[in-house]
């Protein structure tokens, strides 16, 4: 088990939800279970989740012993674009899941880090696994950073928080993008309408910050390359559909009409930039764009 100790700053949050705030690679429903559990006091005291913390409060948290992961190690090919004793950058393919889930319990890319990285594995969250510090959907492809260690995890999950971790993806978007350079600033949150999807909403959200500039414009669609500030699930299709300019092949926040040809959003995570947990170096990796993202291209070029 491990202790962190915090101090609030100011008052008026849940102490479920202040907690990820200080400990960001953990999530709520983390927090709140460790709290269930008595494993998080208040100058001493042990309080429930629902606690308002007070401007001065002196939090600890109890995080438990990581558990193994139900996941298998499955021999499973990655491009790995750099690996040391810290972490690897890896360029995941369209169509792999990250985590195993319901409808996906294997064949992602959790299970194939199982089998390359042995028994170097994140033990952050209470469960033993690859420390995903964050994370691309299944139909999106390109560059994800992984922590072999706590130390790695921590330091990187810091430099999310604190937007001091780059990321560019490319995007192919439905319509003219009339500006070369444009900023989307709209707090993003669980859809009121439909709760399998986000959403621009002012309840329960989350700052969202992406920044857009024009790399080409075709017939009916925009190639663009897409800065994020902040980190949300899906904010780059959410805020392009925002703008009235959804991502192409994007059957969720995209028109009815898929270019099922795309097989997925035509989202590419081209760029990543951090500094080294260990050796405080500034490290930077492009990826190439992939076949159906050119392809799509050069069949706009052609048009």
């Amino acid at each position: 088990m491990r202790d962190y100790t915090f101090t609030v700053e100011s008052g008026g949050e849940r102490l479920d939800k202040i907690l990820p705030v200080f400990l960001p690679e953990l999530t709520r429903s983390a927090v709140q279970k460790i709290i269930d559990d008595g494993g998080v006091s208040v100058g001493g005291m042990i309080q429930n989740k629902k606690y308002k913390c007070k401007a001065g409060d002196v939090i600890v948290i109890t995080v438990p012993d990581a558990k193994p992961l139900e996941a298998q190690a499955q021999d499973i090919p990655l491009e790995i674009v750099y690996e040391d004793a810290d972490l690897l950058v890896v360029n995941k393919p369209k169509d792999m899941v990250v985590h195993p889930a319901s409808g996906n319990p294997d064949g992602t890319l959790v299970n194939a880090l199982l089998y390359h990285c042995g028994d170097s594995l994140s033990g952050i969250n209470g469960v033993i696994r690859p420390g995903i510090v964050h994370r691309i959907d299944k139909d999106t492809s390109g560059l994800l950073i992984v922590a072999k260690n706590d130390m790695a995890h921590l330091s990187l999950a810091e430099q999310i928080k604190e937007h001091s971790f780059s990321r560019a993806y490319e995007a192919v978007v439905y319509g003219n993008v009339k500006e070369d350079s444009l900023t989307v600033n709209q707090p993003i949150g669980r859809s009121p309408k439909d709760r399998k999807k986000m959403a621009v909403t002012l309840k329960n959200s989350k700052p969202a910050v992406t920044h857009i500039e024009v790399i080409k414009r075709y017939r009916g669609f925009t190639h663009i390359r897409c800065i994020l500030e902040t980190g949300r699930t899906h904010q780059i299709r959410v805020h392009c559909a925002h703008i009235g300019h959804p991502v192409a092949g994007d059957a969720v926040y995209g028109p009815k009409k898929v270019i099922t040809e795309l097989h997925g959003q035509c989202l590419h995570a081209k760029h990543i930039g951090f500094t080294h947990p260990r050796t405080g170096e500034w490290l930077e990796f492009e990826s190439d764009l992939p076949a159906y993202f050119t392809s799509f291209l050069s069949k706009l070029q052609e048009e």
